[in-house]
């Protein structure tokens, strides 16, 4: 299953990161979050991938052209013909299409735009390339094809936004929870799986924003469904979420790194 992944936003909420590069290119231990989230497709089989580019393009077509470079140590003889000498050589059988879709496009237009990349697919992926998590994608990829609707959206808790400070009868702390999950209700958590008919709701409009007019015409039609997970689900939004996940990839405790 082709996986979609908007890349073409700008950021603004966190441009004390990513002041000169797109969101997706901003690092979690030295790889780009949108690096991250292709492993973790590829992890479970889905390696054909559109990518919306919109914002900077120019910068993740660079990471695609020289992705060896940009990923593996090598050796280079200067001012010799000897081919450049890649270590570490990684297998992936990617297969990557990097589509302009408009600087300043909205989601839906961004969604719309890709249509002929997808043509050829029944059902298709699509997130945003700006969040992590650990879903399960093959009971995802099950969910949605078990109930027949257009769309399929993973419904996640979102991280509260403080600590959660837990303490005994004498005020004495016992848990503190740097990210803890919000109790009531749920999100979009991206990680959509959605049919050709998608199309359908979408048009070429640069304005359109896929989760307003789009999925509130799917939902109207009772052609919307919710996955439901609860577990991690991480986007970055704020030098604070750079920060917590650059902290779980050093210590070791991503849970999204299953490859």
């Amino acid at each position: 299953m082709k996986v979609v992944i908007l890349c073409g936003g700008r950021g603004t909420r966190i441009r004390d990161v990513a002041e000169n590069i797109p969101k997706p290119m901003i690092p979690v231990g030295g790889f780009p979050i949108l690096w991250h989230l292709m492993r973790y497709y590829a992890h479970f089989q889905h390696k054909q991938f559109v990518l919306c580019l919109g914002h900077q393009g120019t910068v993740i077509k660079d990471f695609f052209l020289n992705y060896e470079a940009h990923t593996q140590d090598f050796t280079i003889t200067l001012g010799g013909r000897k081919p450049i000498e890649y270590h570490n050589h990684q297998d992936l059988n990617w297969q990557v299409t990097l589509a302009e879709t408009g600087q300043d496009s909205m989601t839906g237009a961004r969604v719309k735009r890709i249509q002929p990349f997808v043509h050829d697919q029944e059902h298709f992926m699509l997130t945003y390339g700006d969040g992590l998590g650990n879903i399960n994608l093959d009971r995802l990829e099950a969910f949605h094809r078990s109930h027949g609707k257009i769309l399929t959206v993973s419904g996640v808790r979102p991280p509260g936004r403080f600590g959660e400070l837990m303490s005994n009868s004498e005020g004495r702390v016992i848990e503190f929870n740097e990210k803890p999950q919000a109790s009531a209700g749920r999100i979009s958590g991206g990680f959509f799986v959605c049919r050709q008919e998608i199309f359908d709701y979408l048009s070429d409009r640069d304005d359109l924003v896929f989760e307003r007019e789009p999925i509130q015409k799917l939902v109207s039609d009772g052609q919307v469904m919710q996955y439901e997970h609860d577990g991690f689900w991480q986007p970055m939004d704020t030098y604070r979420d750079y920060l917590f996940l650059n902290t779980l990839y050093e210590k070791k405790q991503a849970p999204w790194i299953v490859w």
